[in-house]
C-alpha cells in the first residue's frame, strides 16, 4: 500500500524509476557489446568500428548503450534535485540522501570510465584531461593519477583499468547500495507526500495498492523512457572519432561534459582551488544538508514557500550572473596574476578570488535574512540554486564557447577549430 498523493506526475516525475530502467538498459545493452569488443590498445579501435557495419544491430546496440549512459547521469541529477526542492532529504530520509549522493557519484564513474573504452582520440584525450586534473591534489594527487592510469601516461594499463572498474567494480557497488536505497524509501513509507505551504502535517493520508496504481503508471513511465532511448540510438550515432594517437592531441581537448565545469574552474582558478577547494566544498555542502536548516515543517513542499520560490529564483540570477560576468572580467579585463606578479598566483587566482565570491554570497545570504525575512531553509535553498547556475553557466561555456587554446570564442568557430565538441 502506498500514499494516494504520491501517484501523481508532477511529484517525482518517475525519475527515480527511469533511473533503474536506464540501469538495466545499460546492463543489457552492456552484456551484448561484450561479445565484440576487445579489451586492449591493438584492438579495441577496430572492435568498436566493426560493430557499425559487420555485427548485426551492432551501432544500434552501442547507441542505446552511449545515450542511456548519458541519460541515466542527467535522470540522476534532476532525481537529486526533486529530492533537494521537496525538502525530502531531512529526517528519517537523511541517510537515503547520502546513498543517493554515492550513488550519484558510481554513475559519473561509471559513464567516465566507459569514455575510454571505444580508444578513440575523443576517448583518450578526454580521459587525459580529466585524469590530468588528480596531479593538483596535495599529497595522493599523483598517487591516484598513477594507480588510475596504471602508470605515468594513458595507455594500455589504463583501458584495462578502466575496462575491469566499467564491467565489474562499478555494477557490483552499485547494485547492492541501488536496493538500499528503494528499501530505505520504502521504509520511509514511499516518497515524501506533497503538502501544500501553510499546511499541517498530511500523514499518510489514503492509501492504495501498490498494484496497479503504482506499477501501471512505472511501466508505462518505462516504456515510453525506452521509446525515447531506441529513438535517440536510431537517429543519432555515438561518435566515433580517429584511433588515439598519443602524440596527437587536438586543440582544444575537452573533458567529457559532466567535468567540463571543473575544468573552465582551472582556467580561471590556481588548480589547488579548481580541483581541491570548491569540489570538496561543495561535497561537505551537499552532505551535511540534512542537518543545516532542520526545518521537517516544509518536508513536501516545492521550493518551501512562496517566498522560497523567489529567493530560489534570486539565486538562480545570481549564480547564473556572477559566473557569466566573472568570466568575462577574467578573460578579457583583470588578468591578476599578470597583473601582481610579485603575489604567489596561490593568492592572486585562488584564494582572493575564492574570498570575494564567498563575500558575495555571506551578503547575499544576510540581504536574504534581513530584506526577505527568508528562513535558514530558505536562505540554504537560494545558496544551493546560486552554485547549481554557476556550474550550469560554467559547463556550456567550457563545452560550447572554447576554442583554440581554450580561448573564448562562438560555438560554429569552435567547430572548425579540429577539436572535438565536450557535448559528445
Amino acid at each position: 500500500m502506498i500514499p494516494a498523493r504520491t501517484l501523481p506526475f508532477t511529484q517525482t516525475f518517475g525519475l527515480g524509476g527511469m533511473c533503474v530502467v536506464l540501469i538495466l538498459l545499460l546492463v543489457a545493452t552492456g552484456v551484448l557489446l561484450l561479445f565484440a569488443y576487445e579489451p586492449s590498445v591493438t584492438g579495441a579501435y577496430e572492435s568498436v568500428a566493426k560493430l557499425r557495419y559487420d555485427v548485426p544491430m551492432g551501432q544500434f546496440v552501442r547507441n542505446a548503450h552511449r545515450w542511456s549512459g548519458n541519460a541515466l547521469l542527467i535522470a540522476a541529477l534532476l532525481h537529486l534535485l526533486r529530492v533537494f526542492y521537496t525538502g525530502a532529504y531531512r529526517g528519517p530520509r537523511a541517510k537515503n540522501w547520502s546513498f543517493g549522493l554515492v550513488l550519484l557519484a558510481l554513475v559519473v564513474v561509471g559513464n567516465f570510465t566507459g569514455y575510454l573504452l571505444p580508444w578513440d582520440q575523443l576517448a583518450y584525450w578526454a580521459v587525459t584531461i580529466a585524469t590530468s586534473m588528480l596531479e593538483y591534489v596535495p599529497l595522493a594527487g599523483p598517487l591516484l593519477q598513477r594507480l588510475l592510469r596504471g602508470g605515468d601516461e594513458v595507455g594500455a594499463p589504463t583501458l584495462s583499468t578502466f575496462f575491469v572498474l566499467h564491467i565489474v567494480i562499478v555494477p557490483v557497488v552499485i547494485m547492492p547500495l541501488m536496493a538500499a536505497h528503494f528499501w530505505l524509501v520504502r521504509k520511509a513509507h514511499g516518497v515524501i507526500v506533497p503538502r501544500e505551504e501553510g499546511d499541517a502535517d498530511p500523514g499518510l493520508g489514503p492509501l492504495v495498492p501498490t498494484s496497479p496504481s503504482l506499477t501501471v503508471r512505472e511501466g508505462a513511465v518505462a516504456l515510453a523512457l525506452i521509446a525515447v532511448v531506441f529513438a535517440f540510438a536510431v537517429a543519432m550515432n555515438a561518435p566515433l572519432e580517429a584511433q588515439a594517437n598519443p602524440g596527437l592531441s587536438p586543440n582544444p581537448a575537452k573533458a567529457p561534459w559532466y567535468f567540463m565545469g571543473l575544468q573552465e574552474l582551472l582556467v580561471h582558478f590556481h588548480p589547488l582551488v579548481a580541483v581541491l577547494v570548491i569540489p570538496l566544498g561543495a561535497a561537505l555542502l551537499l552532505l551535511r544538508l540534512p542537518s543545516i536548516d532542520g526545518d521537517s515543517a516544509t518536508e513536501g513542499t516545492w521550493f518551501i514557500s512562496a517566498r522560497g520560490r523567489r529567493t530560489a529564483a534570486l539565486g538562480a540570477g545570481l549564480g547564473a550572473g556572477t559566473a557569466l560576468v566573472a568570466v568575462l572580467l577574467d578573460e578579457y579585463v583583470l588578468d591578476l596574476p599578470a597583473r601582481l606578479p610579485a603575489i604567489p598566483s596561490l593568492v592572486t587566482a585562488g584564494f582572493l578570488p575564492l574570498a570575494i565570491f564567498v563575500a558575495v554570497g555571506w551578503l547575499f545570504l544576510s540581504w536574504l535574512k534581513l530584506r526577505e525575512g527568508a528562513t535558514p531553509a530558505e536562505r540554504t535553498q537560494a545558496l544551493c540554486t546560486a552554485l547549481l547556475a554557476a556550474m550550469i553557466v560554467l559547463t556550456v561555456v567550457g563545452a560550447g564557447f572554447r576554442g583554440r587554446g581554450m580561448e573564448l570564442t562562438m560555438p560554429h568557430s569552435t567547430s572548425s577549430t579540429g577539436g572535438e565538441s565536450a557535448w559528445r
